[in-house]
């Protein structure tokens, strides 16, 4: 079946996000519960200056201060007319200055079989790119039936705990790798198109230990070192 494009709703267009990327206060490592409002409600980091919870992550600082192209003039818009932020990004998804260059990001709104999503974001997590991996789960939990949604949605949480990992987040990291893990436990003895879900809950939980073990002068660790397989003995999923 060829990729193809559908009317799914999307988070910043108000829908529910799958997986809390700039909802991570990166000095607590808590999820906020009013993400895009000054300061965490945790610990209180931002307060003063009103930082939104996540900013140093995925939120859009020159729209903030009201330099980029979105400032005043409306939101930026993808060729189908769907709302995203148009500035480019690392290859771990953080804001680049508007014009730098940047890895490309996963077209949005792409139908793919669930297997077709568990091969492409497979292939990204072994290229070390997690956010990009995280996408591509995130359209399969948009798309998803209601009895498989929990399963995605903490697919995609993996990937943005590794993420945050791999951006020297390691509170954040550890926090989303263990409710990703929490989201798909429950899937362990249907085992849905051979994912490996009690290795993948191992995986999180392991790497959440050694994340608990780091300080901020440790390098983050490396994402296509410590990237899981999704599929049971490691073997990529067939289509």
């Amino acid at each position: 079946m060829h990729n193809r494009s559908v009317n799914v709703t999307r988070r910043d267009e108000g829908g529910d996000p799958a997986c809390w990327l700039d909802q991570v206060c990166q000095e607590c490592g808590r999820i906020s519960d009013r993400p895009g409002e000054p300061g965490c409600e945790h610990c209180g980091t931002g307060a003063e200056s009103g930082t939104a919870t996540g900013s140093g992550t995925a939120t859009d600082a020159g729209t903030a201060a009201g330099t980029g192209p979105e400032a005043g003039a409306g939101r930026d818009r993808d060729a189908e007319g769907r709302a995203r932020n148009a500035r480019p990004r690392d290859g771990l998804g953080r804001p680049l200055p508007y014009g730098a260059p940047g890895v490309e990001r996963q077209p949005e709104g792409v139908e793919r079989s669930p297997r077709q999503a568990l091969v492409e974001a497979q292939d990204l997590l072994d290229r070390g790119l997690p956010f990009h991996a995280h996408e591509v789960l995130e359209d399969a939990w948009k798309a998803a039936p209601e009895q498989e949604r929990q399963l995605w949605r903490g697919l995609a949480q993996l990937a943005v705990g590794l993420t945050h990992a791999a951006r020297g987040n390691a509170k954040g990291g550890a926090a989303l790798l263990l409710r990703g893990a929490g989201a798909i436990a429950p899937y362990a003895d249907t085992v849905p198109y051979d994912i490996d879900v009690p290795g993948l809950t191992a995986w999180a939980q392991g790497l959440a230990d050694r994340l608990g073990e780091r300080d901020e002068r440790d390098e983050p660790v490396a994402a296509a070192g410590n990237a899981p397989r999704l599929c049971a003995g490691g073997a990529r999923p067939t289509e």
